[in-house]
């Protein structure tokens, strides 16, 4: 992983420097000692801790299941913390009455019943609580592997740590009441045995753009996500579809709340509507190897326009001529429209610490035009480098991703971790932004 960051991360040469080459390599030498020791798991937090020394929220290490045997699965996760204790051994000691047992030693079920856990007492002064699996899916997870640890001060319980499905440690807080533990953003567990439902499927998260009428002078566009290819031509299709009720009122609101980026494909075809003047665009610098070229740029999509793959072929082309180089691919350039349309005549952004990437080059580009005022509070700050890479690692269940895109604002004007700042601040104790916005 040093290695592929080393030559491949466009970023690594602006953050390893004079001044802090020595301690970064004493970072990394130490880090590099823990694992020779560690497990599947621990491995993740080990990367992930050396990786957060560039403070580039577009690098990153995780562990896939795409593509892997159950067996597989079951042999990688082989070494993590278990223990020996089966459904009928819990189940005996439940029933003696002879240990004092506490309110929360007893079997939990998931909301959807697939998964099973037994809580009980580690033995450290009856204050600290295992979880550990008697039911789950058999691969991930299987009998006798600890899921969570908790800890009991007075009255109340906390979360030691919470494993997640690939067993990476989290520290959500924890809400005991009437039978419910409640991890928060990791879910609810309640008390007995729950039947699993019959053919129970997750519901994925729409996150396409949507178009919805405020009043007779507002209009809304809910914009919660860049990730996809499919949101391309849902949101041209969207933009046709509502042409008139865009050009007749005088309001448009365009949230991009807790959108994490993507592609600036996305939101092209809104340009027009936010035009008052010619808008620069960000001009980019590719580092490009021969990894970034195969595993990025190398890429085809065949569900876009013949038009854009044509675009995506020259750029390869562009790259495999200057291999080993950093090059301009995407020189600054200026949006520049005919005219001017009349409606909208205001149009505001929402934007919050969640909005990021290709949502902040949005705001970049959109900010430009007379009409725009953003509201909010600073975005995310993930825009100095782009276009993230995934790239295999020899072990085939780590994956590891960084950005190979440099923007030309660097050095001179960093927006990392500091973020775009809003027009508007809107008070955190505002509940309804669309509202306020409307209003203000």
């Amino acid at each position: 992983m040093v290695k592929k960051i080393m030559l491949n991360y466009v970023g690594y040469n602006d953050k390893i420097n004079k001044s802090n080459k020595v301690k970064f390599q004493k970072f990394t030498d130490s880090l590099q000692k823990l694992t020779y020791t560690s497990n599947a798991s621990e491995c993740v937090l080990i990367c992930n801790t050396w990786l957060n020394f560039f403070k580039d929220q577009h690098v990153g290490f995780a562990i896939e299941f795409k593509d892997q045997h159950p067996d597989s699965i079951r042999a990688f996760f082989s070494k993590e913390e278990h223990v020996s204790w089966s459904q009928q051994d819990f189940i005996k000691y439940l029933n003696n009455d002879k240990i004092k047992k506490d309110s929360i030693e007893r079997i939990w079920s998931n909301e959807t019943g697939t998964y099973q856990i037994a809580v009980r007492k580690t033995g450290i002064r009856d204050k600290e609580f295992y979880g550990f699996i008697l039911k789950a899916d058999g691969a991930k997870w299987v009998p006798g592997q600890i899921k969570w640890k908790l800890l009991k001060t007075g009255n109340k319980y906390k979360t030691i740590y919470y494993r997640a499905i690939d067993h990476s440690l989290n520290y959500p807080p924890l809400l005991v009441d009437a039978g419910t533990l409640d991890f928060g953003p990791f879910g609810k567990w309640h008390s007995g045995i729950k039947k699993p439902k019959e053919n129970a499927t997750i519901k994925s998260v729409d996150l396409s753009p949507k178009f919805s009428i405020i009043d007779n002078e507002t209009y809304l566009i809910e914009m919660p996500s860049f990730r996809s290819l499919d949101y391309i031509s849902k949101t041209d299709s969207l933009i046709k579809k509502n042409e008139a009720q865009l050009k007749s009122r005088k309001h448009l609101i365009i949230d991009l709340r807790n959108n994490s980026g993507g592609t600036v494909l996305i939101f092209r075809n809104l340009m027009p509507y936010i035009y008052t003047n010619p808008i620069l665009t960000e001009g980019g610098i590719v580092l490009a190897t021969e990894d970034n070229i195969k595993d990025r740029y190398s890429t085809e999509y065949p569900q876009l326009p013949d038009s854009m793959q044509l675009i995506f072929k020259q750029n390869l082309l562009k790259l495999k001529a200057h291999q080993g180089e950093l090059y301009n691919l995407y020189p600054i350039d200026t949006i520049k429209y005919d005219t001017t349309l009349k409606n909208p005549e205001r149009v505001s952004f929402l934007v919050n610490r969640n909005t990021a990437s290709a949502a902040e080059l949005f705001i970049l580009q959109a900010k430009q035009s007379k009409k725009v005022k953003v509201y909010g509070e600073n975005t995310a700050g993930a825009i100095d480098y782009l276009e993230v890479v995934n790239t295999a690692m020899p072990c085939s269940f780590y994956s590891l991703w960084y950005p190979a895109v440099k923007s030309t604002r660097l050095p001179a004007f960093p927006l990392d971790n500091i973020g775009i700042e809003p027009d508007i601040k809107i008070p955190h104790d505002t509940i309804d932004w669309i509202d306020f916005v409307k209003h203000h």
